[in-house]
């Protein structure tokens, strides 16, 4: 493991970045939970630290943990889909590079052979793992997260631009935050 993040942590394929390349992801062999966000934002680009914004806030409510357990690499791996981070495009940010997922993710994913639950947070980590068996939309597939389990669970983004999102959908605080959270706790 070390020296599969040692090279992903040199990884340079995206040097036309905005911001150049600067990998941000955190796991070990040991890690138990898989969360697979979409890519680092500005702020993170910044610190090295991921989910380190108000959508990391928001996620590790929506968990039931926090900060000290989040970033226990035993317990969680965090790898998004894109190491870099992409810039920013009209409504947001860019998509994730694609090359990160092709190029590392399988690597990583046979060097963390304990993984028992992969948080698939946003529709780009869903298309990737779910494939063929995600639903038309989003909100679909998040609706649809126990088809899923026990390998994977479905989320929406945890941006607070989403909070839109989560008022015309009532029934993810009330249904899936409380199974997401009692998931979580079986394994910690």
């Amino acid at each position: 493991m070390r020296d599969l993040l040692q090279q992903i942590r040199a990884c340079s394929f995206c040097q036309e970045l905005p911001l150049g390349p600067r990998p941000v992801l955190r796991t070990s062999a040991e890690s138990k939970i898989l969360i697979v966000g979409q890519a680092p934002g500005i702020r993170v680009h910044k610190s090295g630290v991921p989910w380190n914004d108000p959508s990391g806030v928001n996620l590790r409510k929506w968990m039931g943990v926090d900060d000290e357990l989040f970033y226990d690499e035993s317990v969680f791996a965090i790898v998004p889909m894109g190491f870099c981070y992409p810039g920013t495009g009209k409504s947001g940010d860019l998509p994730p590079p694609k090359i990160c997922a092709t190029t590392w993710h399988q690597s990583l994913l046979e060097a963390m052979p304990h993984i028992q639950l992969t948080l698939l947070v946003g529709a780009y980590a869903q298309a990737y793992y779910l494939g063929t068996s995600k639903k038309s939309t989003l909100t679909e597939t998040v609706r649809s997260f126990e088809e899923y389990l026990p390998r994977y669970f479905a989320l929406p983004h945890p941006s607070p631009r989403n909070n839109i999102w989560q008022a015309r959908n009532p029934w993810f605080k009330d249904l899936v935050l409380p199974k997401l959270q009692d998931a979580i706790r079986e394994i910690v």
